[in-house]
């Protein structure tokens, strides 16, 4: 088969050339076969993202209850242990509430009983109010070790509520005062990061 006369500028020339594929690694990048990971241009790719385990919670959170947080636990204990004593204080006072009604001439006058019945009504109020805390407390204690971020949520609203126990509380011995001492530093100790890494911990 002949291409004509090479000298021949109206000849048919050269045969055509093949075009040649690009060496790799310039121009455009190759495409990549089906099924095979991305490549990059040179760089290492990325290290992979770390999830999170459990909830939401990621690694390295306390092993062992932080030191703020055990001093929160023992406080809670007192404001359990003063409440358990102000119950034991109003029932001994229900208890002699008659023989001091009796002593004072309050009996025989209708509306002398009347106040004084009223009164021990708030007496058996308060005794119960005083209970209720100190089996709540207690409860709350039991839970550090285990318990989730609800219990340290429920340890602020109980110092907060504890401190209203202690402003009624003032004029009995000073526990009042104790009480609303203990139960800042319940809140304060509970709102710490420290104590909310240890309550929001993963669990396996």
């Amino acid at each position: 088969m002949s291409f004509g006369d090479p000298n021949n500028p109206y000849g048919h020339g050269q045969p055509p050339q093949q075009p040649q594929a690009p060496a790799p690694g310039y121009g455009y990048p190759q495409q990549t076969p089906p099924g095979a990971p991305p490549q990059g241009y040179g760089y290492p790719a990325a290290p992979p993202v770390q999830q999170p385990y459990g909830d939401g919670y990621l690694p390295g959170a306390p092993a062992q209850m932080p030191g703020i947080t055990r001093a929160s636990q023992i406080m809670l204990g007192v404001i359990a242990l003063a409440h358990a004593v102000i119950a034991v204080l109003y029932g001994v006072a229900l208890g002699q509430w008659d023989e001091t009604m009796a002593e004072a001439g309050v009996t025989g006058d209708s509306e002398a009983e009347a106040i004084a019945d009223l009164g021990k009504g708030v007496v058996v109020f308060f005794l119960g109010l005083a209970t209720v805390f100190a089996i709540l407390g207690l409860a709350l204690l039991l839970q550090y070790a285990k318990g989730g971020n609800g219990v340290r949520v429920c340890s602020i609203v109980y110092g907060s509520f504890a401190i209203v126990t202690g402003i009624f509380m003032i004029a009995a011995y000073g526990i009042g005062l104790i009480i609303i001492a203990i139960s800042i530093l319940v809140i304060v100790f509970s709102a710490k990061r420290a104590s909310a890494e240890w309550f929001r911990r993963p669990r396996y």
